[in-house]
């Protein structure tokens, strides 16, 4: 039996994605999020779009290529949702 992802857990992906694969102040593309986090091209840039509206990533261009940074905002938000998940393991649940 699979068990689905819940929309918190997938941009979480989608967020650690973008901060283990920017090399420095590059970013990461949309190709290689969508390889990191495991999902279609269409979920991934409606997240995509959300969280850069939400503030918790930076869209750059870098040749005409948009590129994608986790911001400050997406960083401590990132963090807490690890502290959250650890914190919620401890009592034996899952995120």
């Amino acid at each position: 039996m699979s068990v689905y992802r819940s929309q918190v857990k997938i941009v979480a992906d989608v967020l650690s994605s973008i901060n283990d694969g920017s090399e420095g102040q590059n970013g990461l593309g949309i190709t290689r999020i969508i390889q990191k986090a495991n999902l279609s091209y269409g979920r991934a840039t409606k997240i995509i779009t959300r969280l850069v509206d939400s503030g918790l990533v930076e869209q750059i261009t870098i040749d005409n290529n948009q590129r994608y940074i986790l911001s400050h905002k997406g960083i401590e938000y990132l963090r807490s949702h690890s502290d959250f998940a650890d914190f919620a393991e401890s009592f034996g649940m899952k995120l």
